[in-house]
């Protein structure tokens, strides 16, 4: 976490909210706040410029509102991240890969809801958290389902992902717009999907699925736990370094 200098030189005249803003503002611009650091907390603040709590409040939520920090409920306050384009890990974007071979991609809307995790989920995050969002999207290009998508994402860094509308954008283009990814875990291992999964995925009996299991971290906490299922007849995974 940023550590707290010692209590701050007079500030510029203006309601007391702007000169947290201005202090947040020039401790970031030094680098003396680094991104993705914690700062000090709304306490520590408030002692630091002797205002209230809900004064400090003010300015970070604001300063929050810029994206120039990010808040993660029960966790801290942290100097935002530049988004996407300057994440130090980049994943691609299956409906604008779907785009570049000049198809058309659709997907539908399985499940979007919010749950109590099963305990082999709960491993997956570090961290228990009383619940989850869930989704499972079934992903199409030319009319034919190519992947689906069973997705578990963390409710403090994604508050709003339940509101998102997953036919006119793809959860990954969501989270990456909301959280840059810090690191990548991942895993592609070949298994056989269960009946409901090969009848979402229009499998012929006896195909295999390759699965791309796949964890990505946010602001120190993992983001999401995602398994992609694709027909093992009808897709492949290539790259270059």
């Amino acid at each position: 976490m940023a550590s707290v200098p010692k209590p701050a030189r007079a500030f510029h005249q203006g309601p007391p909210y702007a000169q947290v803003k201005d202090y947040v503002l020039k401790q970031i611009q030094s680098g003396a706040w680094l991104e993705g650091e914690m700062i000090p907390s709304e306490h520590q603040l408030a002692e630091q410029f002797g205002l209230s709590r809900m004064t400090v409040n003010r300015a970070l939520r604001e300063l929050t509102a810029d994206q120039i920090l990010h808040r993660v409920q029960g966790t801290g306050t942290f100097v935002a991240l530049r988004k996407y384009e300057s994440t130090v890990v980049e994943i691609r974007s299956l409906a604008q890969d779907i785009a570049d071979r000049g198809h058309a991609h659709r997907a539908s809307v399985v499940v979007h809801h919010r749950v109590r995790p099963a305990d082999t989920v709960h491993g997956l995050f570090e961290r228990k958290h009383a619940t989850l969002f869930h989704s499972i999207l079934v992903h199409y290009e030319n009319g034919t389902p190519i992947q689906l998508e069973d997705r578990f994402v963390n409710p403090e860094l994604f508050p709003q992902y339940l509101d998102q509308d997953f036919t006119q954008l793809t959860p990954n283009e969501y989270l990456t717009r909301v959280a840059p990814i810090e690191r990548v875990e991942f895993r592609i291992e070949a298994m056989m999907p269960d009946g409901e999964t090969a009848a979402r995925l229009a499998m012929v009996v006896g195909e295999p699925c390759l699965v791309l299991n796949r964890r990505t971290w946010s602001f120190g906490q993992v983001a999401s736990a995602t398994a992609l299922w694709h027909p093992g007849s009808r897709y492949r995974f290539s790259g270059s370094f």
